[in-house]
Protein backbone atom coordinates (compact mmCIF):
# COMPACT_ATOMS: atom_id res chain seq x y z
CA UNK A 1 0.00 0.00 0.00
CA UNK A 2 0.79 3.13 -0.40
CA UNK A 3 2.03 4.86 2.18
CA UNK A 4 3.92 1.89 3.98
CA UNK A 5 7.95 2.49 4.11
CA UNK A 6 10.52 -0.10 3.14
CA UNK A 7 11.56 -0.69 6.55
CA UNK A 8 8.56 -3.00 6.45
CA UNK A 9 10.40 -6.01 4.35
CA UNK A 10 13.52 -6.26 7.05
CA UNK A 11 13.57 -8.39 9.75
CA UNK A 12 13.26 -5.76 12.86
CA UNK A 13 15.40 -5.00 15.55
CA UNK A 14 14.17 -5.92 18.98
CA UNK A 15 14.10 -2.65 21.23
CA UNK A 16 14.76 -4.54 24.79
CA UNK A 17 15.68 -1.84 27.14
CA UNK A 18 15.94 2.44 27.15
CA UNK A 19 19.08 3.74 25.76
CA UNK A 20 19.60 5.59 29.44
CA UNK A 21 18.22 2.21 31.68
CA UNK A 22 14.83 2.46 33.25
CA UNK A 23 14.99 5.22 35.32
CA UNK A 24 13.59 5.60 38.95
CA UNK A 25 10.02 5.98 39.30
CA UNK A 26 9.56 9.39 40.24
CA UNK A 27 7.05 9.47 43.65
CA UNK A 28 7.68 12.48 45.29
CA UNK A 29 8.00 16.24 44.92
CA UNK A 30 11.59 17.37 45.26
CA UNK A 31 12.23 14.50 42.66
CA UNK A 32 9.28 15.98 40.77
CA UNK A 33 10.58 19.14 40.92
CA UNK A 34 14.04 18.11 39.64
CA UNK A 35 12.91 16.13 36.65
CA UNK A 36 10.93 19.53 35.68
CA UNK A 37 14.04 21.47 35.31
CA UNK A 38 15.33 18.59 33.38
CA UNK A 39 12.56 18.79 30.76
CA UNK A 40 12.57 22.88 30.73
CA UNK A 41 16.38 22.65 29.52
CA UNK A 42 15.43 19.75 26.91
CA UNK A 43 15.00 20.82 22.98
CA UNK A 44 12.31 19.85 20.87
CA UNK A 45 8.92 17.92 20.73
CA UNK A 46 8.15 16.36 24.17
CA UNK A 47 6.82 12.45 23.76
CA UNK A 48 3.93 11.49 26.66
CA UNK A 49 1.99 8.71 27.44
CA UNK A 50 0.14 7.39 30.49
CA UNK A 51 -0.73 4.01 31.68
CA UNK A 52 -4.33 3.13 33.14
CA UNK A 53 -5.61 0.15 34.91
CA UNK A 54 -8.85 -0.56 32.73
CA UNK A 55 -10.28 -3.81 32.74
CA UNK A 56 -9.03 -3.36 37.04
CA UNK A 57 -10.56 -0.27 38.25
CA UNK A 58 -13.69 1.52 37.56
CA UNK A 59 -11.82 5.04 37.01
CA UNK A 60 -9.71 5.92 34.12
CA UNK A 61 -7.03 8.02 35.95
CA UNK A 62 -3.25 7.51 34.97
CA UNK A 63 -1.12 5.02 37.28
CA UNK A 64 2.10 6.06 35.24
CA UNK A 65 2.48 8.65 33.17
CA UNK A 66 6.14 8.50 30.76
CA UNK A 67 7.67 11.43 29.45
CA UNK A 68 10.33 11.89 27.24
CA UNK A 69 12.62 14.81 25.37
CA UNK A 70 15.86 15.21 23.54
CA UNK A 71 18.31 16.68 25.89
CA UNK A 72 16.23 15.35 29.24
CA UNK A 73 15.79 12.01 28.85
CA UNK A 74 12.78 10.08 30.61
CA UNK A 75 10.87 10.11 33.24
CA UNK A 76 8.32 7.44 35.00
CA UNK A 77 6.09 9.81 36.94
CA UNK A 78 3.69 7.82 40.07
CA UNK A 79 0.78 10.04 39.79
CA UNK A 80 -0.96 8.45 42.83
CA UNK A 81 1.09 10.32 45.62
CA UNK A 82 1.51 13.31 43.54
CA UNK A 83 -1.66 13.94 41.86
CA UNK A 84 -0.84 17.99 40.40
CA UNK A 85 1.44 17.87 37.85
CA UNK A 86 1.40 21.45 36.70
CA UNK A 87 4.95 21.72 37.66
CA UNK A 88 5.52 19.50 34.35
CA UNK A 89 3.27 21.53 32.36
CA UNK A 90 5.23 24.83 33.17
CA UNK A 91 8.61 23.37 32.35
CA UNK A 92 6.93 22.14 29.33
CA UNK A 93 5.69 25.61 28.17
CA UNK A 94 4.11 25.70 24.76
CA UNK A 95 6.15 23.00 23.06
CA UNK A 96 4.50 20.07 20.77
CA UNK A 97 3.93 16.95 22.45
CA UNK A 98 4.01 13.30 20.74
CA UNK A 99 1.18 11.21 21.29
CA UNK A 100 -0.28 7.95 20.15
CA UNK A 101 -3.98 7.95 19.91
CA UNK A 102 -3.58 10.96 21.90
CA UNK A 103 -7.75 10.92 22.55
CA UNK A 104 -7.51 8.05 25.16
CA UNK A 105 -4.44 9.73 27.25
CA UNK A 106 -5.30 13.31 27.39
CA UNK A 107 -8.82 12.94 29.22
CA UNK A 108 -6.68 11.43 32.20
CA UNK A 109 -3.31 13.81 31.46
CA UNK A 110 -5.58 16.55 32.00
CA UNK A 111 -6.76 15.62 35.41
CA UNK A 112 -3.19 16.33 36.50
CA UNK A 113 -3.07 19.24 35.02
CA UNK A 114 -1.38 18.84 31.63
CA UNK A 115 -2.84 20.00 28.69
CA UNK A 116 -1.16 20.27 25.49
CA UNK A 117 -0.73 23.71 23.19
CA UNK A 118 0.62 21.73 20.17
CA UNK A 119 0.41 18.30 19.13
CA UNK A 120 1.17 15.63 16.97
CA UNK A 121 -0.64 12.10 17.35
CA UNK A 122 1.50 9.28 15.55
CA UNK A 123 -1.51 6.93 15.31
CA UNK A 124 -3.45 9.56 13.55
CA UNK A 125 -0.89 10.14 11.32
CA UNK A 126 -0.42 6.96 10.24
CA UNK A 127 -4.57 6.44 9.50
CA UNK A 128 -3.92 9.58 7.16
CA UNK A 129 -1.07 8.38 5.59
CA UNK A 130 -3.16 4.78 4.50
CA UNK A 131 -1.55 2.48 7.13
CA UNK A 132 -3.56 -0.34 7.68
CA UNK A 133 -2.12 -1.60 11.19
CA UNK A 134 -1.49 1.60 13.69
CA UNK A 135 -0.71 -0.20 17.34
CA UNK A 136 2.32 1.35 18.01
CA UNK A 137 4.50 -1.70 17.95
CA UNK A 138 3.71 -2.01 14.03
CA UNK A 139 4.13 1.46 13.04
CA UNK A 140 7.75 1.58 15.28
CA UNK A 141 8.09 -1.95 13.48
CA UNK A 142 7.39 -0.48 9.69
CA UNK A 143 9.09 2.69 9.79
CA UNK A 144 12.07 3.10 12.30
CA UNK A 145 12.40 -1.00 12.02
CA UNK A 146 12.77 -1.65 16.07
CA UNK A 147 10.29 -4.42 17.79
CA UNK A 148 8.89 -3.29 21.16
CA UNK A 149 8.09 -5.75 23.57
CA UNK A 150 4.08 -6.56 24.24
CA UNK A 151 3.77 -8.15 27.05
CA UNK A 152 2.17 -5.63 29.63
CA UNK A 153 -0.21 -3.72 27.45
CA UNK A 154 -3.11 -4.98 29.66
CA UNK A 155 -1.48 -5.39 33.23
CA UNK A 156 -3.14 -3.93 36.17
CA UNK A 157 -1.59 -0.64 36.54
CA UNK A 158 -2.65 0.39 39.36
CA UNK A 159 -0.09 -1.99 41.36
CA UNK A 160 2.07 -1.44 43.70
CA UNK A 161 5.23 -1.14 44.00
CA UNK A 162 4.88 -1.46 39.60
CA UNK A 163 7.24 -4.69 38.73
CA UNK A 164 10.55 -3.66 36.80
CA UNK A 165 9.40 -5.45 33.43
CA UNK A 166 6.66 -3.20 33.15
CA UNK A 167 8.72 -0.26 34.00
CA UNK A 168 10.98 -1.56 31.61
CA UNK A 169 8.22 -1.91 28.99
CA UNK A 170 6.75 2.03 29.65
CA UNK A 171 9.31 3.96 29.21
CA UNK A 172 10.22 2.00 25.60
CA UNK A 173 6.93 3.25 25.08
CA UNK A 174 8.01 6.81 24.74
CA UNK A 175 11.48 5.88 23.84
CA UNK A 176 11.13 6.24 19.88
CA UNK A 177 8.08 8.29 19.82
CA UNK A 178 9.59 11.91 18.56
CA UNK A 179 11.79 9.90 15.86
CA UNK A 180 8.36 8.45 14.68
CA UNK A 181 6.87 11.52 14.55
CA UNK A 182 9.79 12.68 12.47
CA UNK A 183 9.74 10.02 9.97
CA UNK A 184 5.64 10.50 9.96
CA UNK A 185 5.65 14.05 9.24
CA UNK A 186 8.53 13.80 6.13
CA UNK A 187 5.89 11.48 4.83
CA UNK A 188 2.89 13.46 4.93
CA UNK A 189 4.41 16.21 3.41
CA UNK A 190 5.57 14.01 0.56
CA UNK A 191 1.84 12.85 0.49
CA UNK A 192 1.11 16.55 0.76
CA UNK A 193 -0.98 15.70 3.62
CA UNK A 194 0.49 17.44 6.47
CA UNK A 195 -2.03 20.67 6.61
CA UNK A 196 -4.44 17.82 7.21
CA UNK A 197 -2.66 16.39 10.12
CA UNK A 198 -2.04 19.84 11.17
CA UNK A 199 -5.91 20.22 11.38
CA UNK A 200 -6.86 17.39 12.89
CA UNK A 201 -4.06 17.62 15.23
CA UNK A 202 -5.69 20.94 16.50
CA UNK A 203 -9.17 20.03 16.63
CA UNK A 204 -8.38 16.84 19.26
CA UNK A 205 -6.31 20.10 21.14
CA UNK A 206 -9.34 22.07 21.29
CA UNK A 207 -12.18 19.15 21.47
CA UNK A 208 -14.23 20.14 24.83
CA UNK A 209 -14.72 16.87 27.61
CA UNK A 210 -16.73 14.41 25.78
CA UNK A 211 -20.54 14.38 27.32
CA UNK A 212 -21.32 11.21 28.80
CA UNK A 213 -23.97 8.42 27.05
CA UNK A 214 -27.37 9.17 27.82
CA UNK A 215 -28.25 5.23 28.40
CA UNK A 216 -24.86 4.01 28.68
CA UNK A 217 -26.67 0.76 30.12
CA UNK A 218 -28.17 -0.03 26.61
CA UNK A 219 -24.70 -1.47 25.44
CA UNK A 220 -24.80 -4.03 28.16
CA UNK A 221 -23.53 -7.25 25.88
CA UNK A 222 -26.56 -9.12 24.73
CA UNK A 223 -28.98 -7.04 25.46
CA UNK A 224 -30.96 -7.82 22.13
CA UNK A 225 -31.98 -10.56 23.97
CA UNK A 226 -34.35 -8.49 25.86
CA UNK A 227 -37.72 -9.04 23.74
CA UNK A 228 -39.83 -6.46 25.81
CA UNK A 229 -39.61 -3.17 27.80
CA UNK A 230 -40.41 -4.85 31.03
CA UNK A 231 -37.05 -6.75 30.47
CA UNK A 232 -35.02 -3.58 29.51
CA UNK A 233 -35.96 -2.24 32.76
CA UNK A 234 -34.55 -4.93 34.40
CA UNK A 235 -31.40 -4.71 32.39
CA UNK A 236 -31.34 -1.37 33.38
CA UNK A 237 -31.66 -1.63 37.22
CA UNK A 238 -29.19 -4.45 37.17
CA UNK A 239 -26.69 -2.48 34.82
CA UNK A 240 -27.26 1.13 37.94
CA UNK A 241 -27.31 -1.44 40.27
CA UNK A 242 -23.19 -2.97 39.09
CA UNK A 243 -22.57 0.35 38.23
CA UNK A 244 -23.29 2.19 41.75
CA UNK A 245 -21.47 -0.93 43.58
CA UNK A 246 -18.41 -0.35 40.99
CA UNK A 247 -17.74 3.02 41.70
CA UNK A 248 -17.81 2.54 44.84
CA UNK A 249 -14.97 -0.14 45.26
CA UNK A 250 -13.24 1.39 42.27
CA UNK A 251 -13.26 -1.90 40.55
CA UNK A 252 -14.04 -2.76 36.55
CA UNK A 253 -18.02 -3.21 36.33
CA UNK A 254 -17.32 -6.20 34.76
CA UNK A 255 -15.04 -7.69 37.67
CA UNK A 256 -18.19 -6.98 39.91
CA UNK A 257 -21.02 -8.81 37.64
CA UNK A 258 -20.48 -9.39 34.38
CA UNK A 259 -23.22 -8.60 31.78
CA UNK A 260 -23.85 -12.25 30.64
CA UNK A 261 -24.75 -12.42 34.52
CA UNK A 262 -27.30 -9.63 33.70
CA UNK A 263 -28.11 -11.22 30.69
CA UNK A 264 -28.86 -14.78 32.73
CA UNK A 265 -31.29 -12.62 35.44
CA UNK A 266 -33.11 -11.12 33.07
CA UNK A 267 -34.01 -13.48 31.15
CA UNK A 268 -34.92 -16.13 33.65
CA UNK A 269 -36.49 -13.71 36.27
CA UNK A 270 -35.81 -15.59 39.24
CA UNK A 271 -38.75 -15.60 41.89
CA UNK A 272 -36.19 -15.53 45.29
CA UNK A 273 -32.81 -15.85 46.45
CA UNK A 274 -32.40 -19.24 46.12
CA UNK A 275 -33.62 -19.38 42.06
CA UNK A 276 -30.71 -16.45 41.38
CA UNK A 277 -28.27 -18.35 43.13
CA UNK A 278 -28.96 -21.17 40.88
CA UNK A 279 -28.12 -19.41 38.12
CA UNK A 280 -24.37 -20.22 36.77
CA UNK A 281 -22.40 -17.15 38.09
CA UNK A 282 -24.50 -16.32 40.72
CA UNK A 283 -23.68 -19.72 42.35
CA UNK A 284 -20.01 -18.60 42.74
CA UNK A 285 -19.09 -17.33 46.63
CA UNK A 286 -17.76 -14.09 45.89
CA UNK A 287 -21.33 -13.34 43.85
CA UNK A 288 -23.28 -14.94 46.22
CA UNK A 289 -22.74 -12.61 49.39
CA UNK A 290 -24.26 -9.35 46.75
CA UNK A 291 -27.47 -11.50 45.81
CA UNK A 292 -29.90 -9.31 47.65
CA UNK A 293 -28.80 -6.53 45.48
CA UNK A 294 -29.46 -8.04 42.04
CA UNK A 295 -32.76 -9.62 43.08
CA UNK A 296 -33.49 -6.13 44.85
CA UNK A 297 -32.67 -4.69 41.13
CA UNK A 298 -35.06 -7.30 39.17
CA UNK A 299 -38.16 -6.79 41.84
CA UNK A 300 -37.91 -2.95 41.26
CA UNK A 301 -37.87 -3.49 37.76
CA UNK A 302 -40.97 -5.49 37.72
CA UNK A 303 -42.67 -3.66 40.12
CA UNK A 304 -42.71 -0.27 37.65
CA UNK A 305 -45.42 1.30 36.16
CA UNK A 306 -45.82 0.88 32.37
CA UNK A 307 -45.25 4.54 31.54
CA UNK A 308 -41.88 4.27 33.44
CA UNK A 309 -40.36 1.54 31.13
CA UNK A 310 -37.76 2.33 29.02
CA UNK A 311 -37.81 2.91 24.84
CA UNK A 312 -37.66 -0.42 22.85
CA UNK A 313 -34.65 1.69 21.40
CA UNK A 314 -32.98 4.25 23.15
CA UNK A 315 -31.60 7.50 21.08
CA UNK A 316 -29.00 7.76 18.63
CA UNK A 317 -26.06 10.37 19.03
CA UNK A 318 -27.56 12.42 15.99
CA UNK A 319 -31.30 12.14 16.60
CA UNK A 320 -31.93 10.29 13.69
CA UNK A 321 -32.88 6.40 12.78
CA UNK A 322 -30.58 3.89 12.56
CA UNK A 323 -29.50 3.27 8.95
CA UNK A 324 -30.92 -0.12 8.26
CA UNK A 325 -34.16 1.74 9.52
CA UNK A 326 -34.12 4.43 6.18
CA UNK A 327 -35.54 2.46 4.12
CA UNK A 328 -38.71 2.10 6.08
CA UNK A 329 -38.45 5.71 7.15
CA UNK A 330 -37.42 7.02 3.84
CA UNK A 331 -36.58 5.69 1.25
CA UNK A 332 -35.46 8.48 -0.67
CA UNK A 333 -32.88 9.62 1.75
CA UNK A 334 -32.09 5.33 2.11
CA UNK A 335 -30.74 6.11 -1.08
CA UNK A 336 -29.33 9.29 -0.67
CA UNK A 337 -27.11 8.03 1.89
CA UNK A 338 -26.04 4.75 -0.40
CA UNK A 339 -25.00 7.64 -2.84
CA UNK A 340 -22.85 9.67 -0.59
CA UNK A 341 -21.28 6.44 0.86
CA UNK A 342 -20.30 5.80 -2.83
CA UNK A 343 -18.99 8.85 -3.21
CA UNK A 344 -16.87 9.45 0.36
CA UNK A 345 -16.09 5.42 -0.25
CA UNK A 346 -14.14 6.45 -3.22
CA UNK A 347 -12.99 9.84 -2.40
CA UNK A 348 -11.06 8.00 0.77
CA UNK A 349 -9.51 5.10 -1.86
CA UNK A 350 -8.48 8.10 -4.16
CA UNK A 351 -6.76 9.62 -0.87
CA UNK A 352 -5.29 6.35 0.23
CA UNK A 353 -7.08 7.02 3.67
CA UNK A 354 -10.11 5.44 6.01
CA UNK A 355 -13.50 6.86 4.67
CA UNK A 356 -14.13 7.79 8.29
CA UNK A 357 -10.90 10.26 8.14
CA UNK A 358 -12.53 11.85 5.41
CA UNK A 359 -15.35 12.51 7.22
CA UNK A 360 -17.12 11.64 9.99
CA UNK A 361 -20.13 8.95 9.52
CA UNK A 362 -22.60 10.72 11.77
CA UNK A 363 -22.18 13.94 9.93
CA UNK A 364 -22.69 11.77 6.50
CA UNK A 365 -25.60 10.76 8.10
CA UNK A 366 -27.14 14.08 9.10
CA UNK A 367 -26.13 15.59 5.59
CA UNK A 368 -28.19 12.98 3.59
CA UNK A 369 -31.22 12.80 5.89
CA UNK A 370 -31.60 16.22 5.95
CA UNK A 371 -29.60 18.02 2.89
CA UNK A 372 -29.31 21.81 2.78
CA UNK A 373 -32.48 23.85 1.28
CA UNK A 374 -31.41 25.60 -1.46
CA UNK A 375 -28.80 22.67 -2.09
CA UNK A 376 -25.82 24.05 -3.46
CA UNK A 377 -22.29 23.45 -3.05
CA UNK A 378 -21.52 27.16 -1.05
CA UNK A 379 -24.62 25.23 1.28
CA UNK A 380 -23.04 22.11 1.70
CA UNK A 381 -20.19 23.35 2.68
CA UNK A 382 -21.69 25.65 5.24
CA UNK A 383 -23.14 22.80 6.85
CA UNK A 384 -20.12 20.70 6.86
CA UNK A 385 -18.56 23.38 8.66
CA UNK A 386 -20.98 24.30 11.21
CA UNK A 387 -21.36 20.13 12.44
CA UNK A 388 -17.48 20.61 13.12
CA UNK A 389 -15.72 19.24 9.65
CA UNK A 390 -12.21 20.55 9.01
CA UNK A 391 -11.78 22.79 6.18
CA UNK A 392 -9.48 19.85 4.49
CA UNK A 393 -12.15 17.64 4.77
CA UNK A 394 -14.76 20.33 3.18
CA UNK A 395 -12.40 21.10 0.32
CA UNK A 396 -12.29 17.39 -0.46
CA UNK A 397 -15.72 16.32 -0.09
CA UNK A 398 -18.53 19.06 -0.96
CA UNK A 399 -18.54 18.85 -4.42
CA UNK A 400 -19.34 15.40 -4.17
CA UNK A 401 -21.96 15.42 -1.47
CA UNK A 402 -23.54 18.26 -3.55
CA UNK A 403 -23.96 15.72 -6.39
CA UNK A 404 -24.41 12.54 -4.48
CA UNK A 405 -27.06 14.73 -2.41
CA UNK A 406 -29.64 15.69 -5.47
CA UNK A 407 -32.44 13.07 -5.54
CA UNK A 408 -33.11 11.88 -9.16
CA UNK A 409 -35.57 12.92 -11.23
CA UNK A 410 -38.33 10.41 -11.66
CA UNK A 411 -37.62 7.41 -13.97
CA UNK A 412 -39.94 7.50 -16.82
CA UNK A 413 -39.91 3.67 -16.19
CA UNK A 414 -42.08 3.81 -13.85
CA UNK A 415 -44.80 6.08 -14.90
CA UNK A 416 -45.05 3.16 -17.51
CA UNK A 417 -45.29 0.72 -15.13
CA UNK A 418 -47.95 2.46 -13.29
CA UNK A 419 -49.82 3.38 -16.15
CA UNK A 420 -53.22 1.29 -17.21
CA UNK A 421 -52.63 0.27 -20.94
CA UNK A 422 -55.85 2.00 -22.97
CA UNK A 423 -58.36 -0.94 -23.90
CA UNK A 424 -61.20 -0.02 -25.86
CA UNK A 425 -63.42 -2.41 -24.53
CA UNK A 426 -66.82 -1.58 -23.95
CA UNK A 427 -68.87 -2.86 -21.07
CA UNK A 428 -72.39 -2.52 -20.78
CA UNK A 429 -72.26 0.32 -23.61
CA UNK A 430 -69.41 2.04 -21.52
CA UNK A 431 -65.95 2.63 -22.34
CA UNK A 432 -63.52 1.44 -19.16
CA UNK A 433 -60.93 3.88 -19.38
CA UNK A 434 -57.99 5.17 -17.14
CA UNK A 435 -59.59 6.91 -14.01
CA UNK A 436 -63.36 6.74 -15.16
CA UNK A 437 -65.42 6.12 -12.39
CA UNK A 438 -64.84 3.45 -9.17
CA UNK A 439 -63.93 0.72 -10.98
CA UNK A 440 -61.39 2.44 -13.56
CA UNK A 441 -57.96 0.74 -13.47
CA UNK A 442 -55.45 3.24 -12.45
CA UNK A 443 -57.83 5.46 -10.70
CA UNK A 444 -56.22 7.17 -7.72
CA UNK A 445 -53.71 9.51 -8.12
CA UNK A 446 -50.10 8.72 -7.53
CA UNK A 447 -48.12 11.67 -6.10
CA UNK A 448 -44.57 12.20 -7.00
CA UNK A 449 -42.00 15.14 -5.78
CA UNK A 450 -38.87 15.26 -5.83
CA UNK A 451 -36.50 15.35 -2.86
CA UNK A 452 -39.54 15.39 -0.31
CA UNK A 453 -39.88 12.49 1.84
CA UNK A 454 -41.47 9.45 0.43
CA UNK A 455 -44.83 7.88 1.04
CA UNK A 456 -45.54 4.17 1.09
CA UNK A 457 -45.02 2.41 -1.62
CA UNK A 458 -42.87 5.07 -3.26
CA UNK A 459 -40.36 3.69 -5.92
CA UNK A 460 -37.19 6.06 -6.30
CA UNK A 461 -34.43 5.07 -8.83
CA UNK A 462 -30.71 6.80 -8.14
CA UNK A 463 -27.33 6.51 -8.67
CA UNK A 464 -26.86 3.58 -5.78
CA UNK A 465 -29.94 1.80 -7.70
CA UNK A 466 -33.82 1.23 -7.37
CA UNK A 467 -35.00 1.58 -3.98
CA UNK A 468 -39.14 0.65 -2.46
CA UNK A 469 -40.80 1.32 0.76
CA UNK A 470 -39.04 -1.73 3.18
CA UNK A 471 -36.82 -2.43 0.73
CA UNK A 472 -33.00 -3.75 2.60
CA UNK A 473 -31.43 -0.45 0.62
CA UNK A 474 -29.25 0.31 4.22
CA UNK A 475 -30.50 -2.62 5.94
CA UNK A 476 -26.88 -4.12 6.17
CA UNK A 477 -25.27 -0.85 6.77
CA UNK A 478 -22.97 0.18 9.74
CA UNK A 479 -21.29 3.22 9.99
CA UNK A 480 -17.72 2.27 10.73
CA UNK A 481 -16.32 2.90 7.80
CA UNK A 482 -16.99 3.52 4.04
CA UNK A 483 -16.80 -0.78 3.15
CA UNK A 484 -20.06 -1.22 4.74
CA UNK A 485 -21.30 1.38 2.82
CA UNK A 486 -24.74 0.89 1.16
CA UNK A 487 -24.86 0.60 -2.50
CA UNK A 488 -21.02 1.50 -2.52
CA UNK A 489 -18.07 0.24 -3.10
CA UNK A 490 -15.47 -0.85 -0.77
CA UNK A 491 -13.30 2.21 0.48
CA UNK A 492 -9.36 2.02 -1.41
CA UNK A 493 -7.77 3.30 1.84
CA UNK A 494 -6.39 1.77 4.59
CA UNK A 495 -8.55 -0.43 6.95
CA UNK A 496 -8.62 0.85 10.24
CA UNK A 497 -7.52 -0.87 13.43
CA UNK A 498 -10.25 -2.42 15.71
CA UNK A 499 -12.13 -0.89 18.20
CA UNK A 500 -13.86 1.55 17.92
CA UNK A 501 -13.91 1.20 18.43
CA UNK A 502 -12.01 -1.37 18.70
CA UNK A 503 -8.16 -1.77 18.52
CA UNK A 504 -6.55 -4.66 20.26
CA UNK A 505 -7.40 -5.29 23.71
CA UNK A 506 -3.59 -4.32 24.49
CA UNK A 507 -4.59 -1.01 25.11
CA UNK A 508 -7.95 -0.98 26.81
CA UNK A 509 -9.76 2.84 25.69
CA UNK A 510 -11.96 4.63 28.20
CA UNK A 511 -15.23 2.55 29.81
CA UNK A 512 -16.92 5.22 27.55
CA UNK A 513 -15.06 3.90 24.90
CA UNK A 514 -14.18 6.63 22.03
CA UNK A 515 -16.24 6.08 20.06
CA UNK A 516 -16.68 7.05 17.09
CA UNK A 517 -16.26 10.33 17.84
CA UNK A 518 -18.18 13.87 18.49
CA UNK A 519 -19.52 15.23 15.10
CA UNK A 520 -18.32 18.64 16.40
CA UNK A 521 -15.23 18.06 18.27
CA UNK A 522 -11.95 16.16 17.96
CA UNK A 523 -11.65 12.97 15.48
CA UNK A 524 -11.51 9.88 17.60
CA UNK A 525 -9.24 6.91 17.29
CA UNK A 526 -9.78 3.11 18.43
CA UNK A 527 -8.11 1.91 20.75
CA UNK A 528 -3.89 1.47 20.31
CA UNK A 529 -1.57 -1.36 20.45
CA UNK A 530 1.74 -2.28 21.50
Amino acid sequence: MEGEPSTSAREPIPLLAPVDGVPPVIVDAAALTAAAERLAAGTGPVAFDAERASGYRYSQRAYLVQIRRRGAGSLLIDPVPLGDLTVIQEAVGDAEWVLHAASQDLPCLAELGLRPALLFDTELAGRLLGYERVGLGMMVERVLGYGLEKGHSAADWSTRPLPEPWLRYAALDVELLVELRDALEAELIEQNKIEFARQEFAAIVAAPPREPRAEPWRRTSGIHRARSRRQLAAVRAMWTARDRMARTRDVAPGRVLPDSAIMDAVLNAPADTAALIRLPIFSGPRIRRTASTWLDALRSAAALPDDELPAPAGPSGDGLPPPNRWAERDPVAAARLARVRAKLSALAATHTMPVENLLEPALSRRIAWSPPDPLTESAVEETLRASGARAWQRELTRAALSSALVDPEPDPADDADDATPPAPERAGGRRAGRGGGAGGAGGADRTRSRGGRAGAGRSVRGAAGRATAGSPVGATSSDGGGASSVGAAPAGGGSTDPAASGGSAAKPSAASGPASGPTSGAPTAPAHDR
